[in-house]
């Protein structure tokens, strides 16, 4: 093997390993591990808002609430200069989007073949297409469950440009439910951006990192279904059930169905904040969340829920039962 690549796969375990601990350790480590995600913001740290933005209700304090647009931030960006719109539906753009908004195919964020997050070569070169600047806000909606736009949330993040990133509430269904105005042509290619994808090892877990970890250090969080976690589903994989000592919470739960007009809204803080903690998952920062799926688009869908709500230290395990469901060297439990 190249000497280089064992370096990095040696350096990048130890990134994980010292924030969740290797396996036969007899003392949890002592200090809190440095986490890539910012520290939920208070009042004495939070930086102001702009005045137009009112991405929430003031019910609903979201420590992160920056990363949360409603219709009306969103109407009030469309001819912002610094702002980029994305429609990450998997259909229907071409018969009517928010004005500005650029189709953008999440699929194209990931590596298949390799179960894991595309190069960053390509997606500086995506984004930079589409005209992303390193100070640019990206703004991503989907059909409204913001599955399609957390992933591309995920990617960015991930890739450097964190906390210049907002997915709309409710997404096309919200800007819809507010009789808000529709385009059905597309923009015409932007100038090339200046963004420059750079990888942050501290927001991905992986295989060989989760095989070595001590789980009392970490919470391993498997949002997909209670059948596809018992192995009553086996979604195609060889092996079915779920990760050792992972807890099951899916990730869908995250969203309010029945909000008002039919819009799938996420739930409130408080509401969200004691689901998780009766699930398991608390704000312990002392612990490192590593949520999994399929194929980390689920992942993905969770790991921006503990962001908004103001978790410190989330690493999607990238490779997601897919990778793990199908490995010779993995056991699962059932």
């Amino acid at each position: 093997m190249n000497k280089s690549l064992v370096i990095v796969t040696l350096l990048t375990v130890a990134v994980v390993a010292t924030a969740c601990g290797q396996k036969d350790t007899a003392t949890p480590a002592a200090t809190t591990p440095t986490s890539a995600a910012a520290p939920a913001a208070t009042p004495a740290t939070a930086p102001k808002a702009e005045a137009s933005t009112a991405a929430i209700k003031a019910t609903d304090p979201y420590p992160n609430a920056q990363l949360l647009a409603d219709v009306k931030w969103t109407e009030e960006h469309l001819k912002d200069d610094k702002v980029k719109i994305f429609d990450a539906r998997a259909k229907g753009y071409e018969q009517g989007h928010i004005p500005g908004a650029v189709a953008l195919n999440s699929g194209l964020l990931k590596d298949a073949a390799n179960n894991t997050i595309a190069s960053k070569e390509k997606i500086t070169e995506l984004f930079q297409s589409l005209g992303v600047n390193s100070d640019t806000t990206v703004l991503i909606y989907d059909e409204g469950n913001s599955l399609n736009a957390s992933r591309v949330f995920y990617a960015l993040e991930y890739y450097g440009h964190k906390d210049k990133v907002k997915i709309l509430n409710g997404g096309y269904a919200a800007w819809m439910a507010a009789s808000k105005e529709v385009a059905t042509d597309t923009p015409a290619a932007p100038a090339k951006g200046s963004f420059t994808a750079v990888p942050n090892d501290k927001l991905v877990t992986t295989k060989e990192q989760l095989k070595a970890l001590d789980m009392q250090q970490c919470t391993l969080l498997d949002v997909r279904s209670a059948k596809e976690f018992s192995g009553d589903d086996l979604r195609g994989n060889q092996k079915g059930g779920h990760i050792d000592k992972a807890l099951n919470r899916e990730w869908s739960d995250a969203i309010d169905a029945n909000a008002k007009d039919g819009v799938p809204i996420f739930k409130n803080y408080a509401d969200l904040t004691k689901a998780f903690e009766q699930t398991g998952v608390d704000k312990d920062k002392s612990k490192t969340v590593i949520p999994y799926c399929q194929t980390n688009i689920r992942g993905a869908h969770t790991y921006y829920t503990l962001r908004l709500l103001g978790y410190t230290d989330v690493r999607p395990y990238e490779g997601a039962f897919a990778e793990w469901g199908n490995a010779a060297d993995t056991t699962v439990v059932k």
